[in-house]
């Protein structure tokens, strides 16, 4: 199901025929060190049915992000919602197959999911938590108008990792 169209981009709910390519993501370790390293088969289909249960029970998630001219799957983009300063907070996340890195493709489709969660879901805030080592994440986040709002430290497989927390409101008129 369609759920956002942008100028080169269409973000979709993520489907089964969508495996092969949501491998080349996370299955990948340049595109996952912040995971802490590439997911095994088991882990990519965790993440998948994750996704969908997300749809079932908040109405969103990661999506599938398809490049409009060649119908290809470049990537994931999407609202989740993340624990932030004791409460539930709507994050925009995105990840990338490697080979569609520096295209604009992710401030394109994070823009468009900030617009979506304003503007048809209802949130007046939304939030990027980023690995603080991942520059290219965090120049998105600044691109799609966040700023810095705090720092936690995020456990995961054994490694503490540090992450920021960007924050955007809606300017409502």
């Amino acid at each position: 199901m369609e759920i956002i169209k942008t100028e080169r981009l269409v973000l979709r709910t993520l489907e089964e025929s969508d495996w092969d390519g949501l491998c080349k993501i996370l299955q990948d370790e340049e595109v996952m060190y912040a995971y802490e390293g590439a997911f095994d088969a088991q882990e990519v289909r965790n993440w998948l049915e994750k996704q969908w249960t997300r749809y079932r029970e908040d109405g969103f998630g990661l999506w599938c992000v398809v490049e409009k001219d060649t119908g290809t799957m470049v990537g994931q983009c999407g609202i989740t919602y993340q624990e932030w300063d004791g409460k539930r907070v709507p994050e925009i996340g995105y990840l990338f197959q490697k080979a569609y890195w520096h295209r604009g493709y992710a401030t394109e489709a994070a823009i468009a999911c900030r617009e979506y969660a304003f503007h048809t879901l209802g949130f007046t805030e939304v939030y990027s938590i980023i690995r603080d080592t991942n520059a290219a994440s965090r120049k998105v986040a600044e691109r799609n108008g966040m700023k810095e709002v705090g720092r936690l430290v995020k456990h995961y497989r054994g490694v503490e990792m540090p992450h920021v927390v960007y924050c955007v409101k809606c300017n409502r008129s």
